[in-house]
């Protein structure tokens, strides 16, 4: 049996997250009202604007070269492995600066991608696709969907599906975005192998983020953040109000030898081949995918 649907207010759907001081909402007919709200695109991640400014930018650079000292010092919680691979990106003194920059480029290419493909050849735009995941929506109440230009069903006969990708896969093609893909929401295997291939291209040609070799790939960057808060409370003598390794969040497993491995080791998988997988999922994914745990894992 079915859950019963609650029509009076609960806490146990969603709320709408803020847009600023943009409208949520307007209503066109009294049942059908016109809803605004964030869309999280599945399977990528592009660098953040949480910074917000060049200024706020500057102070995460010294931020990040402080945790750099902080590691280096054994003062960190973060395994040796994954310390000397990300060492390099946080001592540039602009880790913080370059991800803002590199986030905002990817801001600009989103909006002016979205804009051109959704033209029609005669000028008229054209609506909007999406494919929502299992759970719709995120912990920031945001939907989770695939995006993309809505085509007739005669273009979807003539125009091969290459030709028609959805917004998610056009940053990856074009760099603006790293796979990321999370369980259980993995794409069918032939737009898996577009994802893929598109990231494998990206990568070694510079395009986008790939341009640089000290770029923090989106997940890297928040995950040093939360670090960095970890680590100056630890050398400040300060209570933690969270276990110290809560800044790793997922197990990775490289989609072609199936291999899982733990929450800082994913840097030996190639990013285009790494998935995600939450400790809640990770007895589901360990059985639905046949993964084999790493030796590490297993010592």
């Amino acid at each position: 049996m079915t859950d019963p649907v609650q029509i009076f207010w609960a806490p146990a759907g969603a709320s709408m997250p803020s847009l600023g001081s943009r409208a949520l909402v307007d209503v066109t007919d009294g049942d059908t009202p016109n809803l605004r709200m964030p869309v999280r695109m599945l399977s990528v991640d592009t660098p953040e604007v949480t910074a917000r400014s060049p200024q706020r930018a500057s102070e995460i650079d010294q931020e990040f070269a402080q945790l750099a000292e902080w590691i280096r010092q054994g003062k960190a919680p973060i395994d040796p492995g994954l310390a000397e691979f990300l060492l390099p990106k946080l001592e540039t003194g602009r880790a913080g600066s370059l991800h803002f920059e590199q986030g905002q480029a990817a801001s600009a290419f989103g909006k002016q991608n979205i804009t051109t493909r959704l033209e029609r050849p005669d000028g008229k735009p054209r609506a909007i696709f999406i494919r929502t995941a299992d759970s719709p929506f995120d912990n920031n109440h945001r939907l989770l969907a695939y995006v993309a230009p809505d085509y007739s069903e005669k273009e979807r006969r003539e125009i091969p599906k290459q030709q028609r990708p959805t917004f998610n896969l056009d940053l990856v093609t074009a760099g603006w975005a790293a796979p990321f893909v999370i369980y259980p929401s993995i794409p069918g295997a032939e737009d898996l192998a577009l994802l893929i291939h598109a990231a494998a291209d990206a990568r070694p040609n510079g395009l986008g983020i790939w341009a640089n070799a000290e770029t923090l790939l989106a997940y890297e960057y928040r995950a040093m953040e939360k670090l960095f808060q970890i680590t100056r409370r630890k050398v400040d003598n300060q209570p933690l109000t969270v276990d110290e390794r809560s800044w790793r969040e997922r197990y990775c497993a490289d989609m072609r030898t199936r291999t899982l491995h733990g929450p800082e080791d994913y840097f030996g998988i190639d990013p285009e081949y790494r998935l995600w997988i939450w400790p809640q999922d990770l007895r589901d994914a360990v059985g639905r995918l046949n993964l084999t745990p790493a030796p590490q894992l297993v010592a």
